[in-house]
């Protein structure tokens, strides 16, 4: 199956991402790239998904989407105060694009990894 079309059944898939993706997986076999497709399609998350979640936060359940995004700590903060005042919310808003992205590539990066030291 070609490398494309493996990458676009990840939905959402944004270009920077795609970009990345590739350039992670072009050393890999094509086993190995489904089995990173399968590993990494569990552990995105989808900007959609998470501009809902810091949504909410203006409902009185702040912090959703650093819970999501692994921030423990800082999702406890947002909780307790009210997304600092909405102004944290407000910040996350503004860059859940970033913010998505970096905790995407760092999912990617580690599955990769994962995949091609089982190669070994």
């Amino acid at each position: 199956m070609d490398q494309q079309k493996l990458f676009m059944m990840l939905p959402g898939m944004q270009p920077d991402e795609l970009i990345f993706i590739q350039t992670l997986t072009e050393d890999m076999t094509e086993n190995q790239l489904q089995q990173f497709i399968s590993l990494y399609a569990g552990r995105r998350k989808e900007q959609q998904t998470m501009l809902i979640m810091t949504l909410i936060g203006f409902l009185g359940v702040a912090g959703l989407q650093r819970f999501m995004l692994g921030e423990i700590g800082m999702g406890i903060l947002y909780f307790l105060t009210g997304g600092l005042c909405c102004i944290g919310t407000i910040i996350d808003l503004i860059n859940i694009r970033e913010m998505t992205f970096r905790y995407n590539k760092n999912q990617a990066a580690e599955v990769a990894t994962m995949i091609m030291s089982m190669k070994r």
